[in-house]
């Protein structure tokens, strides 16, 4: 078993390397952006009539579906980057999963946006201004509650031993790299139910319940390292986070928004409290968590 954490562990580590490095954050946001300007263009083919079918009944004729496309595969960037981080933190990684929610809240705001006709017109886009509020607020108080949330951590190793928490780590990168893995198969199915079967974006509802799965083991796991009872049941309740951002996912829009603020509020609720009772060095508060 040493064996295949050592190896994954090597895998994370070059993964990490290659995609959390300065070159690689350029390499994404050129891509994000030559993308963005790549799908204008294809859309406005579409609009005159150059592309021809069946491609052309895959693409829309709206140029405002150009930034919901871009949004998502930003999200996808960031998923990545969420991936990566639960191998370093758990609390790091919880507060992954809201930054990442806060962006499908205001990614939805776009996808309402993209609906409209185009020019736009006032008497369409009225009926969706509760929808527009309620995400766009949501977001914006996800947002606020997560500096909170950042600036309450503290850390607090999950045992003394260093030789205790490697092994842990490695066991973390491992579940790591195997969920990177099934979010780029998830993402393949994904597309390709899109352009043959016409089916909705599902991928990240898709992800967060393969998350649920992953936090549930990694609270297991930390059994073998510390059965100690506000670990267990700090990481439970961030798993029980998890399950209400996936149903934060699936909830109509102005539901949605609540759960999520709701959510955060939570977490903020459990580290606080957490923070409160388990012994840590006071020096060490507001920086990243070990755990």
């Amino acid at each position: 078993m040493d064996f295949f954490l050592i190896r994954a562990g090597f895998l994370f580590d070059w993964i990490e390397l290659h995609l959390e490095s300065k070159d690689g954050l350029r390499f994404f946001a050129t891509a994000l952006v030559s993308f963005f300007i790549s799908a204008i263009v294809v859309i406005e083919l579409n609009r005159r009539g150059f592309l021809p079918e069946p491609f052309a009944s895959h693409f829309s004729r709206s140029h405002l579906v150009a930034i919901e496309h871009a949004f998502n595969l930003l999200l996808g960037i960031e998923v990545v980057s969420l991936i990566l981080s639960l191998a370093h933190s758990v609390t790091r990684s919880v507060g992954k999963q809201f930054e990442i929610l806060s962006l499908i809240l205001l990614r939805d705001t776009f996808k309402t946006f993209s609906h409209f006709s185009e020019p736009l017109n006032w008497a369409e886009i009225q009926p969706a201004l509760g929808d527009f509020a309620a995400t766009s607020v949501g977001a914006l108080l996800i947002f606020a509650v997560l500096g909170f949330f950042y600036r309450a951590q503290c850390s607090h190793p999950i045992t003394a031993d260093e030789r205790v928490r490697s092994h842990f780590i490695l066991a973390k990168k491992l579940i790591a790299v195997i969920l990177l893995f099934s979010f780029g198969g998830i993402c393949l199915l994904d597309l390709w139910g899109y352009f043959t079967l016409g089916m909705p974006e599902n991928a990240f509802a898709s992800f967060y319940t393969l998350l649920i799965f992953s936090d549930v083991l990694i609270v297991l796991i930390s059994l073998r390292y510390s059965a100690h009872y506000l670990v267990s049941f700090r990481n439970s309740g961030y798993a029980v986070a998890t399950v209400l951002i996936r149903l934060a996912l699936i909830a109509p829009v102005a539901i949605s928004a609540a759960i999520g603020v709701g959510t955060i509020l939570f977490a903020l609720g459990i580290s606080l409290a957490y923070n409160a009772f388990a012994p840590t060095d006071a020096t060490a508060c507001a920086h990243a968590v070990r755990l």
